[in-house]
This record gives structure tokens, C-alpha cells and sequence, in this order.
């Protein structure tokens, strides 16, 4: 586990001058807090963070926001392997104060990290998921969760392969081979489709170099065939032919920095890939059909062949694709989470039609209608009413698991349009329908801001997104960024497409909703065999509202160990001290202990206790390691290579991945 320390300046204390630290010690930044406050959340286990003793949150993304909060993203590992699923979001403010925890559910991990399959017979078997594989990558060696908290984990090699289907489609699929069978566990396809002087946008101005077709501001993008090389030549780029494949990149080009122009200006966003970049384009797609693949987006032409598959919506479609992925929690799996994506899309390039407000494909909420993508200007979606295209679900409460993704996409796209624009907005925008059991009417925020707390709810998000999970995110983000009345608005659109509110949904009343958090330093703590006494503090922080009483107590101690606090109640804002009394007859083992504070809401975090130590040399089960330590173990010295926490039976002769001998 990591541990966080505050350092003071003592130099005058030690030496008996007066001297003060530098300002910038003796004040954080308010970023320094809020990173601070999520680390001491992640690191206790708060909430939905818990982990076992082999695991650690590690972040791995920090995403500015308005009002001085910050979103932190984590990612698990166990054993200093990396974890598909279990990953987690902390919005915490500049004042180091924990807002909100996003959690996908976690089984506890106890599993060995030792492979019985071999590498290469791992790649193999995945390649062979690809009818004609083209490229299949180096496996690597993690874990799957599956399951959600009362699952499993699978100790897996994970490969993608690239390639085409039997019918000669595009793919890209994640491959999770069982690393002690050999069979695969599970299959997660990456392609994200749309079904699709520029052809479609006419005279318009884009950002190339001088000689390519690449942009020199937005990091990574460029457009060009099939090769992946970037069109060369000099400006004026195409000549407006409905399948020249230079006017294809024009159009690909405008709509795709429309769009992070858009993040920047609207949203706050440092563009699709949150870094001030995006993935290349490609044009010429021999096939009916756009999409992104984590790598690239790639554009086809429509079903006459008549012209390519890149109007202003398309476009930012596939790269809205890449806002999902490059988001916490990644593209995910399932259809609700796949419907969820393609519905980002849909958003994304209904948003990026408005911000650009061009005659030529003047703003709606169909999708692909200038793309013409039958032929004629019949859309493949329509956001405002999606069952009027292949009966689409236009409710929460019609999706099924085996809801095809496209279709899918209904009913956030729906609550998408009721939140910015209103169940009857007038001026010519058309009314969208209620489901049942939801409100009368739903009054629109404006696309603008409805953009903004859909970003903002993204930057929640947690692998198993779900439209349930969506609300709650969006929910905060509409209160912390607006206030009262576009946070009730969230609510009436959710609640109009049928997605229920969960248990203790935020409140949206003026005043700051009362809350807490809590952590404990140091979250673990070990005693030897025969008995003894081990510590920790636990701390709260006043998070909304004003101070509040919390009452403290524990849950889970074996037989023989005693968990006291003092005081039992603190005011939030204030510290209490846990002793933890461990009697002569416990057994050896690891205990976690669940610590709870009930206030006006309740938040438990996790301490491990351990009884007992190895008897292997000096090595120590449940002893945290950083790189670089050295033990002693069977007679010979072994170098830590990553920080992890040691379990019984994983000695570092048989764990090559975290252990090198010296």
C-alpha cells in the first residue's frame, strides 16, 4: 500500500532559528489537495475502492475541472499486474475534500500470478479468433475480472489481433486466454462503426502543413488512403468530387477539428484523446461502412457507392468513439455499455453539427443523413425520437442483453436530446416523447450545457458503464457545475427515459448537500503471534454542508481481536484514534476489518490486519515492497523489480515478475 506523508518545515525547530519553509511548502496547490485527498481515498479503500492486500489503485489520469475539482482515474493491479475491470474515478476538490467515488465492482483478488500456458501458444490461440489475421500483438500477462464484486478474477494473456472477418469486414478484437487452461475467456471487439474543396462541407478552411495532409497543432492526426500515409501535394486540398479521396480528408479533417475546437472551447477538454491530439484517418475504405479502432478511424463509401461516408456527423461520430475510449474506463464490454458508446458518437456529432452551425448540414439530431448513406437522405438514427428508425428502443426499459449495439444507443441519445433541448422545445425543433411512469414535460438546458455534463459525466466513468451508473455522474456533475436547476433538469431527462435514480441520489437543492469522508492512516498494521496491540487514525473531512457527527464502529474481526475508537463519535472535520487489541489465542493470518462512519450518509474504508509473519528467511508475506528493495529468501537475494504487497505462497522464485535474483 502507499503511504502519504505531510513534511513541515523543522529546520528552525532542529537548529533554533526562525527560518520559514518556502510558501509553496507551507501551501499546497489546490491541485497538490484534491490528488492528495483522492490518493488517501484510493489508498484506504473507501467505498466501492477496496482492494485486497495483493492489490493497488494506481492512477493513472488527472482531468482539471471547473470550480477547482479534479477528476482522478485509477486503474488496479495485483501483484504488479495489470487488472482488466475494477478500475475507478475520485472527484475531489482544491480543498482536499473527496466529492464523489466511482467504482467498477471488484472481487477480492487471491489467485497465482504464474502462467502454465506458454506465451506463444497464448497468441496463437487468439489469433486463431480472427478468420484472416493480419497482426496479433505480444501477449501480456494480467488479470480478467469477471463477474462484477461477487465474480472471479482470471489470470490471463491478453492479445489483439487485427484483421478481417470471414465476410471481409474490418476487425480488431482484445483476445483474454485462461493462462492455465488455454481457453479463451473472452472476446471484446474494438471496431466501433457507424452503420458513414470536401464533397460534403464544400469551400471550407482546415489546418494542414504545407506539404501533407497532416495537422501541425493537434497531436497524432492526419488523413490519407489506406497505407496509412497522409496525402501529400500542396493546398487547395481535393477538388470536391463526391468519391475523390482527397476531398473525403477534407471533409474528414474539418468535421474532426471542428470537434476538438469544440472540447476545448465548450467543454473543457484537451481534444478527443484528453491530450491534445487524436488518431489518424484514413479514407477509401473499399467497404460500406466507418469506424474507429482504437488506432485509426477509417472511412468507407455508402451503399450506391455514390459518395464517401464522411459528413460532419460521421466524422465526429468515430472520434467520439475515441472520447469514450480514452475516457476512465475505457471502451468496456456488453451491449449496455456498447449501446452507451455508439451513443456517445451519436452525441458527439450532434453536438459538433451545432458548433460548427454550417448551412451545408445545418444542426439536427438524426444521424448520417447527408451522408446519405441508403443512397437518399434517410438517417440511421434519430435522436429525438429513436424508435421512428428500425423501431429503435426510445426507453431504458427496452433494451435487453441481446439489444443490438446501434440500436442500443436509443435511449441515452434520447434523454441526450430531452436534456438539451426539451420534450417541446418549439422554433421548429420537433417534441420527443415520455416514457412511462416518467414526468409530464422535460425543459431543455441548451446543447451547449448539455454538452458540458455529458463530458463531465464521462469523466466518471468506470468499465461496466451502465445507464444507471451514467445518471448518478451526470447527476453531480449538473449540481457542482451549474447548481439547482440543471441538476433537476438531469434528473427529468433521465427520469423520462425511464432510468431510475439510485439510493441516496445527490440532492440538487441550493444549499450544499451534507457529507463526509473518511480515511485511516496507515490502513494496515500487523502484530506478531501470541498477541499484541496495533493502531491507526482515522480521519474525516466535512465534504458539503455543515459539520456533522459521525459515529464509528467496526465490523469483521476474527474471534479475539477487539476494535476500539476514541472518541467513538467525532465531528466531521476531526480525527479519531482505532486501536485494534489482538488476543494471545488468534490464529496467524490476514483479517480485514471493515470501518464504518454513519452520519447523514455512511462511507466504510478497510484496514488489514495481520497476525503473525513468515517463516521464509527474511521475505515477509503482507509486507508492501517497493522497486528496488532487496530479501533474503532460501538463502539467496532477491531485487524487487515493482512495488506490490507480497502474499503467502507467492515466494520470489516463483514470482519472475516482480523478483530478480541478485
Amino acid at each position: 500500500m502507499a503511504a502519504f506523508a505531510l513534511t513541515a518545515g523543522l529546520t528552525g525547530a532542529l537548529t533554533g532559528t526562525t527560518s520559514a519553509a518556502p510558501p509553496h511548502e507551507r501551501q499546497p496547490s489546490g491541485k497538490a489537495r484534491a490528488l492528495a485527498a483522492a490518493d488517501r481515498a484510493a489508498d484506504s479503500g473507501l467505498d466501492g475502492l477496496r482492494h485486497s492486500p495483493g492489490e493497488e489503485l494506481v492512477r493513472t489520469g488527472v482531468t482539471p475541472w471547473d470550480g477547482g475539482l479534479y477528476y482522478a482515474a485509477y486503474e488496479r493491479t495485483y501483484l504488479g499486474l495489470p487488472v482488466t475491470g475494477g478500475d475507478a474515478v475520485v472527484l475531489a476538490d482544491s480543498r482536499g475534500r473527496v466529492l464523489d467515488v466511482a467504482a467498477a465492482p471488484a472481487p477480492e483478488l487471491s489467485l497465482s500470478p504464474r502462467a502454465r500456458i506458454p506465451a506463444a501458444a497464448a497468441e496463437r490461440t487468439a489469433a486463431r479468433r480472427v478468420a484472416h489475421p493480419e497482426k496479433t500483438t505480444a501477449p501480456e500477462l494480467g488479470v480478467l475480472l469477471r463477474g462484477g464484486e461477487a465474480g472471479t478474477g482470471v489470470l490471463t494473456w491478453q492479445s489483439t489481433v487485427t484483421g478481417s472477418t470471414a465476410a471481409g469486414a474490418p476487425t480488431v478484437r482484445e483476445v483474454y486466454v485462461d493462462a492455465r487452461t488455454g481457453k479463451v475467456v473472452e472476446t471484446r471487439e474494438q471496431v466501433r462503426d457507424a452503420a458513414g474543396q470536401g464533397y460534403h462541407n464544400g469551400t471550407v478552411e482546415i489546418d494542414t502543413a504545407a506539404g501533407a495532409m497532416t495537422d501541425p497543432a493537434r497531436g497524432g492526426f492526419q488523413c490519407g488512403g489506406q497505407n496509412g500515409a497522409p496525402y501529400r501535394g500542396s493546398p487547395p486540398w481535393g477538388n470536391g468530387g463526391a468519391n475523390d479521396l482527397e476531398s473525403a480528408c477534407v471533409d474528414i479533417m474539418f468535421a474532426a477539428q471542428q470537434e476538438f475546437d469544440m472540447l476545448n472551447e465548450w467543454v473543457g477538454y484537451n481534444g478527443q484523446n484528453g491530450r491534445g491530439g487524436m488518431v489518424p484517418a484514413r479514407a477509401g475504405l473499399r467497404v460500406v461502412n466507418a469506424y474507429y479502432d482504437g488506432t485509426k478511424t477509417t472511412y468507407g463509401h455508402n451503399q450506391p457507392g455514390t459518395n464517401q461516408l464522411t459528413s460532419i456527423d460521421v466524422v465526429a461520430h468515430e472520434y467520439g468513439h475515441e472520447i469514450f475510449d480514452r475516457t476512465p474506463g475505457g471502451s468496456g464490454s456488453g451491449s449496455e455499455t456498447g449501446g452507451m458508446n455508439e451513443s456517445t458518437g451519436d452525441i458527439f456529432g450532434a453536438i459538433t453539427e451545432a458548433y460548427i452551425d454550417s448551412p451545408a448540414d445545418p444542426p439536427d439530431y438524426t444521424v448520417g443523413e447527408k451522408a446519405r448513406f441508403y443512397g437518399d437522405s434517410r438517417p440511421i438514427r434519430n435522436m429525438y425520437n429513436p424508435s421512428l428508425v428500425g423501431n429503435h428502443p426510445n426507453c431504458y426499459t427496452q433494451l435487453s442483453p441481446g439489444t443490438e449495439v446501434h440500436a442500443a444507443a436509443g435511449p441515452q441519445n434520447h434523454w441526450f436530446y430531452l436534456l438539451a433541448e426539451g420534450s417541446d422545445p418549439g422554433g421548429g425543433k420537433p417534441g420527443s416523447p415520455i416514457c412511462s411512469g416518467g414526468p409530464s414535460s422535460v425543459t431543455g438546458v441548451g446543447i451547449q450545457k448539455a454538452a458540458k455534463i455529458f463530458m463531465g459525466g464521462l469523466l466518471m466513468k468506470t468499465s461496466g458503464w451502465n445507464h444507471r451508473a451514467a445518471r448518478a455522474a451526470t447527476v453531480t456533475v449538473a449540481k457542482t457545475t451549474y447548481g439547482a436547476t440543471e441538476c433537476e433538469a438531469v434528473k427529468s431527462a433521465w427520469s423520462a427515459i425511464a432510468v431510475p435514480a439510485r439510493p441516496g441520489e445527490t440532492d440538487c437543492g441550493g444549499s450544499q448537500t451534507p457529507g463526509f469522508s473518511l480515511t485511516l492512516s496507515p490502513d494496515s498494521g500487523g502484530v506478531e503471534s501470541g498477541g499484541g496491540t496495533t493502531t491507526a487514525t482515522v480521519n474525516t473531512t466535512t465534504t458539503g454542508g455543515e459539520p456533522q457527527d459521525v459515529a464509528l464502529t467496526a465490523a469483521g474481526a476474527p474471534d479475539g481481536v477487539a476494535v476500539s475508537f476514541s472518541p467513538a463519535t467525532v465531528t466531521s472535520g476531526g480525527s479519531s484514534a482505532m486501536t485494534v487489541d489482538v488476543g494471545a489465542g488468534t490464529a496467524d493470518g490476514t483479517y480485514p476489518i471493515t470501518v464504518t462512519g454513519t452520519g447523514s450518509v455512511t462511507h466504510t474504508v478497510t484496514y488489514t490486519l495481520t497476525v503473525g509473519s513468515d517463516s521464509g528467511g527474511t521475505w515477509a508475506a503482507w509486507t508492501s515492497y517497493q522497486a528496488g528493495d532487496t530479501v533474503t529468501y532460501g538463502g539467496a537475494t532477491y531485487r524487487c523489480l515493482q512495488a506490490h504487497t507480497a502474499l503467502p505462497g507467492w515466494e520470489p522464485p516463483n514470482v519472475p515478475a516482480l523478483w530478480q535474483p541478485v
